[in-house]
């Protein structure tokens, strides 16, 4: 039987990722067997790059706090080793822990996810992984906005210049002679 301090602590750390889970629009279970600190270093600058809260998380710990948020649907995934990735932005753990898990196959799983407090599968997990950052989706956005006002631009321009040359070319004729 674990002593009072130990038990203290622990439901300290399940209350946390409770609270962190709760919070989060988004999750990904990872099992990250075999990478090495390299890897798990660059995966981890990525993941501050992008606001994920990436962490390796105990099982045990981790199964009490998805059975406090609901999320029970998750206890059969919690098994081997386990690395958890949590954001406000749905799409950028789905994307993150995707590239990684195609860069190093077999060391690096996506084992499942959830969005917006709902288990999600694999497929959705793979589906959010293809939208783009929301940086590039805004760009994407603008330039669409910018186009036509763009293009009413440059033909408003290409009027004013063809106008301004035949001004300048009936200037530039001499005037006939007066007799």
């Amino acid at each position: 039987m674990p002593n009072a301090k130990v038990l203290s602590e622990k439901q300290a750390i399940v209350a946390e990722l409770t609270e962190k889970v709760q919070k989060a629009a988004a999750g990904v279970i990872v099992d990250y067997k075999g990478i090495t600190v390299e890897e798990d270093t660059a995966l981890r600058k990525e993941c501050r790059e992008n606001a994920i809260d990436y962490s390796v998380v105990k099982n045990t710990l981790l199964r009490f706090a998805f059975n406090n948020t609901g999320l029970n649907e998750l206890d059969g995934l919690l098994n081997g080793t386990t690395s958890l990735a949590l954001c406000d932005d749905v799409v950028a753990p789905a994307r993150v822990m995707s590239d990684y898990a195609k860069k190093l196959e077999d060391k690096f799983e996506i084992k499942g996810g959830f969005m917006d407090g709902k288990v999600v599968d694999l497929d959705t997990i793979h589906a959010l992984a293809k939208i783009p950052a929301l940086p590039v989706l805004q760009a994407q956005v603008l330039g669409t906005m910018l186009a036509p006002i763009t293009g009413l631009a440059v033909v408003l321009k290409q009027i004013a210049e063809k106008q301004g040359e035949g001004a300048t070319a009936e200037e530039a004729a001499p005037a006939p002679a007066a007799e």
